[in-house]
């Protein structure tokens, strides 16, 4: 569901069912997630999806000065009307997948804060990962249940390839959670906003991103088979044992160390 911000009576567009779109009405909800942004002076601030702005413009009041991403073509001159009575509003018109965060970014930093898309929230995750290096921090709301993904722990039955990619590269802090009646129309399921702070490269200790991901993604590929048969294309189970995991384990038991010292095991020559 692709969920975008309002500002009530702003804007005479409707929500357009063909984008999912719902939009964020409740003001106490907005200034929570103003709140737990907080930009301080000479931040980048990047949102994607304003929609109608009810987050965009709070935070140009607040900040000055923003840059927003926004994909419906109809918003874009109403968005940026409203916008020049509260600060800069730099709209880039783009599918924010096509979007290069590291070359926005420049020479500086940015933060990401936004309301992601139902059905295209982890392709967004995973894009704004490969440019982690320029991103503090990303402040997003989206379907609690995705949020619980997010951050859910080994040995849960939520606890998966997202969970392990995310948490290797990002410390993940579910923030509150937002009900139906916050947005117009109300959607079917409860919402929830989410901060990701991505560690320093010093910290993730990765060797090699491609071949950890790899091994993620097949360990969850069949999440019944053990490690020996998920990962059989990839390593041998003598190998998965040497490196200290056991081949008979399934990969919602291991934590994210685990992976990682798995994708990062080289046996002896």
């Amino acid at each position: 569901m692709n969920r975008h911000s309002a500002t009530p009576g702003s804007f005479t567009e409707p929500p357009k069912k063909s984008l999912g779109q719902n939009f964020l009405h409740e003001r106490g909800v907005v200034e929570r997630i103003v709140l737990a942004v907080n930009p301080q002076p000479g931040e980048r601030l990047v949102e994607i999806g304003p929609g109608q702005g009810a987050m965009t413009f709070p935070l140009l009041k607040r900040h000055g000065a923003l840059t927003a991403i926004e994909f419906d073509r109809d918003l874009l001159e109403p968005l940026t009307l409203q916008a020049a009575a509260h600060g800069t509003l730099d709209l880039i018109h783009a599918n924010v997948l096509d979007v290069d965060f590291t070359a926005l970014a420049g020479d500086g930093p940015i933060r990401l804060v936004g309301n992601l898309p139902y059905n295209l929230s982890s392709p967004i995750l995973f894009h704004a990962l490969d440019h982690a290096a320029v991103i503090t921090d990303m402040h997003f709301m989206l379907q609690k249940e995705v949020v619980e993904r997010m951050a859910s722990g080994p040995g849960s039955k939520v606890y998966g390839r997202l969970s392990v990619m995310l948490q290797a590269y990002c410390t993940v802090t579910m923030l509150f959670v937002v009900g139906p009646g916050a947005f117009r129309p109300p959607p079917k399921v409860d919402s929830a906003v989410v901060r990701l702070t991505p560690r320093p490269a010093s910290q993730v200790g990765i060797d090699d991103p491609r071949r950890f991901a790899d091994i993620v993604r097949a360990a969850f590929g069949q999440r019944r088979k053990t490690l020996r048969n998920a990962l059989s294309t990839l390593m041998e189970a003598d190998t998965i044992a040497a490196a200290g995991i056991d081949p008979q384990a399934r990969a919602e038991q291991l934590a994210v160390a685990d992976f990682v010292r798995l994708a990062n095991y080289v046996p002896p020559a």
